[in-house]
């Protein structure tokens, strides 16, 4: 039922978005623009929790709350994204809390049909689409593995699909009440916090739900430094998840690993004589090869030799983190004001 006000007209609850910065003056302006130019009829706050920057964040971000009182900048003296979070929650003011990174890019419906899916289904959190999408030859190759089963697997905010009750969203749009039920986000999860929250929030008794209507624009790393830092590190804590919440790991968790497994037992075979275990390292390869063949139709000839080698660096650097993740990571531990996030 869709709340209305005396004179019959339907009324729009106050929203709150957060997004925790560090680093982003790349995108942080056109970021904060989709936010405060969204098709929203209803009230609207930002909250920036800025980190301690490296770049010009900082002062971006606050030349964009001077310009506009909507926006509040708050201190996230670790730098770390779920203390950011929690920080920006804590220092908002309303019911509807939407989650936003500093280089997501919203498009102007996003807020209004976040709002209009949790009236509709009564779940706790709402996302959509994680829609990659690249500048340079080599985002658009990230872009497109992004958004392919053989990059990602089957999740739907990766690679779309019908709307209704999942494990986890991208991003999110929060009922403040089920964050309070469940104790906000767990500061000890670096990565992995999105998806380790919506469990605990399933465990409660809430919902999780998809709809393809909120497609949110992702910039993808700009090197396959920066993106075998990010999949090695999202590995190490996607295992500490699964270590944490027993029976949470399917086999679209577990690929990577068997994958770096099997072909690093089967290298270590043919190096030692026995020439069929490189079956294993050249079928992996050639599966890639023809993966990208099939996957990389319409991108541009600059972006399409890229694509082996980013679904390669993202299976691999993925599969070694789970494998190498320590026992003591995600156990509690003091953060000093400037520790690098890892």
């Amino acid at each position: 039922m869709k709340p209305r006000s005396n004179s019959g007209e339907r009324t729009w609850p106050a929203v709150s978005v957060v997004m925790p910065v560090l680093n982003e003056q790349r995108h942080l302006t056109e970021a904060v623009r989709g936010i405060l130019t969204q098709d929203y009829p209803g009230e609207l706050e930002l909250v920036l929790a800025v980190g301690p920057c490296r770049d010009r964040t900082e002062e971006i971000a606050r030349r964009l709350a001077a310009e506009d009182p909507r926006v509040l900048v708050v201190a996230n003296p670790t730098g770390r994204t779920p203390q950011g979070l929690n920080i920006a929650i804590k220092a908002s003011q309303y019911s509807i809390i939407v989650r936003v990174d500093g280089h997501s890019l919203l498009p102007s419906d996003y807020v209004r049909a976040a709002v209009e899916t949790m009236e509709e289904t009564g779940a706790d959190n709402v996302g959509g689409i994680m829609a990659a999408e690249g500048v340079t030859p080599f985002e658009k190759a990230v872009a497109r593995a992004m958004t392919s089963k053989l990059g990602v697997g089957n999740a739907r905010f990766h690679t779309g699909g019908e709307a209704g009750e999942v494990e986890t969203v991208y991003l999110g749009t929060f009922r403040r009440s089920a964050l309070d039920r469940v104790g906000g986000y767990d500061e000890t999860f670096v990565r992995a916090q999105d998806w380790e929250m919506n469990h605990r929030i399933r465990e409660t008794g809430g919902r999780i739900f998809f709809t393809p209507r909120m497609r949110v624009t992702y910039r993808p790393r700009p090197n396959l430094r920066a993106l075998a830092k990010q999949y090695f590190h999202t590995g190490r804590w996607r295992r500490v998840v699964g270590r944490e919440h027993q029976g949470t790991l399917n086999l679209r968790y577990l690929a990577p690993p068997i994958a770096v497994v099997a072909m690093t037992a089967g290298a270590v075979a043919g190096v030692l004589g026995f020439w069929p275990g490189w079956l294993l390292p050249g079928g992996y390869a050639a599966a890639i090869i023809v993966g990208a063949l099939v996957e990389g139709r319409g991108l541009p000839p600059s972006a399409w030799v890229r694509l082996p080698f980013v679904y390669a660096t993202m299976h691999v650097t993925w599969g070694v983190g789970f494998l190498t993740s320590p026992p003591r990571l995600g156990q509690p531990t003091p953060v000093k004001p400037g520790e690098p996030v890892h």
